[in-house]
This record gives C-alpha cells, sequence and structure tokens, in this order.
C-alpha cells in the first residue's frame, strides 16, 4: 500500500508520518527530495531558491519530477514493508505516477486540511529555512501549491482529516484512520 499524505504548507502532514512510523511505515518526503536536490545544484533553500529548483525539475523531468525522483526511494522500502507514506504531494500527475510505477500496490490518499491562519501561525513557529515570513509570502507560496495542482488532489482524497482542533483530537482522528487502513490493531 502507498499512502499519499497531501496538504497545503503548515497542514499538519508530518503528524500522519509520525504516528504511522509508530505502526512501522517507513515514508519519503517530497519535500526533503526537492531541499536535496537544491543543495546538490547549490541553490539556497530560501522561498526563493526553493521555488527556483521546483520550476526546474518540471522544466527538466515534467510536471511530475518530483513523483519521478521518489519513485525509487520507494521500491527500496518496499522490498521490506507492506506500506510507505509518501508526504508532500501536489498534483494528479504525481498520483499517476505513483499508479504507474506501482500497478499491484493500492494507492491511497489522505487529505489534511487546517485554515490558512493556523497553518501560518505553525510555519512561522517551525522556522524551517524555507518557510514564509510574511503573510504576503505564506500568500505567494499557497499560489504557487495551488498553480502545481494540490487542491485537486486533495479534492479526489480517499480520507480527509480536518486540523483546526486541539492537536489531542488531531492525534485520536489519524490513530482511527490508521485502524481503518489496517496500520494498527483495533
Amino acid at each position: 500500500m502507498i499512502i499519499c499524505v497531501v496538504g497545503m504548507p503548515g497542514s499538519g502532514k508530518g503528524e500522519v508520518v509520525r504516528i504511522f512510523s509508530k505502526y512501522g511505515v517507513p515514508h519519503v518526503s517530497m519535500g526533503d527530495i526537492v531541499r536535496e536536490e537544491a543543495d546538490k545544484r547549490g541553490i539556497p533553500r530560501t522561498p526563493d531558491g526553493m521555488n527556483k529548483i521546483s520550476i526546474q525539475l518540471r522544466q527538466e523531468l515534467g510536471d511530475n519530477a518530483v513523483a519521478k525522483l521518489t519513485v525509487p526511494r520507494v521500491k527500496e522500502l518496499l522490498k521490506k514493508h507492506k506500506a510507505v507514506i509518501i508526504d508532500g504531494v501536489r498534483s494528479l500527475d504525481e498520483i499517476q505516477t505513483f499508479k504507474d510505477a506501482f500497478p499491484d500496490q493500492e494507492i491511497v490518499i489522505i487529505a489534511v486540511h487546517s485554515s490558512p491562519k493556523k497553518r501560518f501561525e505553525r510555519l512561522k513557529k517551525r522556522g524551517r529555512s524555507d518557510d514564509p515570513k510574511t503573510w504576503a509570502d505564506f500568500e505567494a507560496r499557497d499560489w504557487k501549491e495551488l498553480k502545481f495542482g494540490i487542491g485537486n488532489v486533495i479534492a479526489l482524497a480517499d480520507y480527509m482529516i480536518v486540523n483546526d482542533n486541539h492537536i489531542d483530537d488531531y492525534r485520536k482522528e489519524i490513530e482511527e484512520l490508521a485502524k481503518k487502513l489496517g496500520l494498527a490493531k483495533h
């Protein structure tokens, strides 16, 4: 099983990854793959640098560039695990890339939704070098994500988790989903 987690930046995808990892599900971060490519090319991990590398990769390899770079890692993990979680899917082209690369695997899409205000607060606290520092930067990043097609993936998700309440409620929902997917014992 390949579990694709999708959500706007700061929505809480990482918490899904953390909880599923408790059940032995390894993960591949598409964002980490982009950051690694930026490092290889000497592009800084700033909002502008990340935008630049995202565009470069898509120009070189197509709209599903990051998915193509993700496939070999997922293949390796599937040799030892029954499920792999991929976080940071941004387009239906990427989902199709995974369906084509793994025709024998069930592909499950989990969307995580959170309000823009909450996401901006989380990103400011997280403080990664490519996180937006201002509301204008935040909005620009959201528009970039939407142009990649992330909204389409969210719209077609198999499961939707809303992460706007208390963290304990959110974690409980993730645990319930892990049970539904057969990752956790009931």
